[in-house]
């Protein structure tokens, strides 16, 4: 239950930012810069182009590469704050009564 609701938390406020729902460039300043950062902006900006324009490799690499960035990023924070054994870090050796 917890899952889905930081899933609505974090899905939500990308989706609305995005210029899924409203235009991205109607948008403040300000607004534009916070949907910048989400990967969902990207990838909008992406199939929007390909299914109305017709755009090839070329007029979409720039909207690839913030969307790669993001999942380094991510990968990098995973990386740093799990374990290989599946434990979150400092549990080890540590038994848990079910």
């Amino acid at each position: 239950m917890q899952a889905v609701q930081l899933a609505q938390f974090a899905m939500m406020p990308s989706f609305m930012l995005s210029g899924f729902m409203f235009p991205f460039r109607g948008m403040p300043l300000w607004v534009q810069a916070i949907g910048d950062v989400f990967p969902t902006t990207h990838a909008m900006r992406i199939v929007r182009g390909m299914m109305l324009k017709g755009n090839g490799w070329s007029e979409i690499a720039p909207e690839m590469w913030p969307m790669a960035l993001f999942t380094v990023a991510v990968c990098a924070l995973k990386a740093r704050f799990s374990s290989v054994s599946g434990r979150p870090p400092g549990s080890a050796g540590v038994a848990v009564a079910v």
